[in-house]
């Protein structure tokens, strides 16, 4: 092995120890209490957060040690020693409603690694791993990790940007969020339009238990409510100015009836939006950023999650443009429009019929 290759590995296996301590302290809140309370000595950090002082100076000090969190006097002794958090570090660590904020995601990865005996298994066999499998710091890593987007450019700039369809849900139409989660997209399309109503479906009855909650704590229960439904089979009710389907089509083990049924669900003349990952048009060897984490979700978790279904078309996070016209072509829609819209790890598409 080259010592390029070595570097690059040693970088790897540290950023990896990085991300399983992050997503240890997040869990155990203990960047909250950072944030609260610091300088903080390790001893206090332990009983704010009710958890063990030997383990709560060893978790702080490799935080200092790995630079996230900073200290006042390095020469003091172990216990007497006052951390806190770096300020470039509060907002990615613990600020929920920025969108750089990561610490949820350091929960999905946390959640992929626990199932790599199975992931073996699966790979074995040809098997999968269901989402459920992944439990629910899973789920919630997914939610978070995406509420800011949702809450944030996505209503604030994004719809606001395409004028036809701003001006359709300021007038109050019907909005579908297919796949809809813990529910934060429908959350943020009806906080952000009042005249609205939003009707979010999920297959996944803890999602729809999230997400019913999470309307309640954002006011907004009374025009955005939720539903556990098959997406392969939607209401075909033909009522929707808009029909969503947000970071989702390629999790589907049956996308082509998904999309069937969004265009069914769809007014003669309503949008159809998909968002899903920006990735290249074509496969061209080692790629970006964005490609490297989008094979990494896919090989862990939206691939496996999609084989433990059958029959499956086994699409895999890193859905490429033509693959998703061929699957909206199935579904009886003319093309697929990318939209003017720039983000670093998202696209969004605009189905035609």
């Amino acid at each position: 092995m080259s010592d390029s290759a070595v570097d690059r590995l040693f970088d790897s296996i540290l950023g990896a120890f990085d991300v399983l301590t992050i997503a240890l302290g997040d869990r155990l809140g203990l960047y909250d209490v950072l944030h609260a309370h610091g300088p903080i000595t390790a001893p206090a950090l332990a009983e704010h957060a009710g958890i063990d002082p030997r383990y709560a100076r060893e978790w702080v000090e490799q935080q200092c040690v790995a630079g996230w969190v900073g200290v006042d006097d390095p020469g003091a002794a172990a216990d007497e020693r006052r951390y806190s958090l770096t300020p470039d570090a509060a907002e990615t660590l613990r600020d929920r409603d920025s969108e750089d904020y990561l610490a949820a995601i350091t929960q999905i990865v946390a959640a992929a690694a626990a199932q790599l005996p199975a992931l073996a298994e699966a790979y074995r066999t040809g098997g999968g791993v269901p989402w459920a499998q992944y439990g629910p710091a899973m789920r919630r890593g997914q939610a978070d990790g995406n509420r800011p987007l949702y809450l944030g450019s996505m209503t604030r700039a994004w719809l606001p940007s395409l004028p036809e369809l701003h001006e359709r849900l300021r007038a109050g139409t019907r909005v579908a969020d297919i796949g809809c989660g813990d529910g934060w997209g429908s959350i943020a399309i009806a906080r952000a339009y009042p005249d609205v109503t939003v009707d979010g479906y999920d297959v996944d009855p803890d999602s729809i238990a999230a997400a019913q909650a999470n309307a309640r704590d954002s006011g907004v229960a009374d025009r955005a409510t939720f539903h556990q439904v098959d997406a392969t089979r939607p209401p075909q009710v033909q009522e929707y100015g808009l029909v969503t389907a947000f970071e989702c089509i390629h999790d589907l083990p049956d996308p082509v009836s998904v999309l069937a049924g969004m265009r069914g669900m769809a007014q003669p003349d309503g949008w159809v939006l998909v968002m899903d990952e920006r990735v290249p048009d074509a496969f061209t060897g080692p790629g970006d950023d964005v490609e490297r984490l989008m094979y990494g979700y896919s090989t862990l978790i939206c691939l496996p999650d999609a084989m433990a279904h059958r029959p499956t078309r086994a699409t895999g996070t890193v859905m490429r443009l033509d693959v998703l016209r061929r699957y909206a072509q199935e579904a009886g829609f003319v093309d697929v429009e990318v939209l003017p819209i720039e983000h670093d790890v998202f696209r969004l598409y605009r189905l035609l019929s």
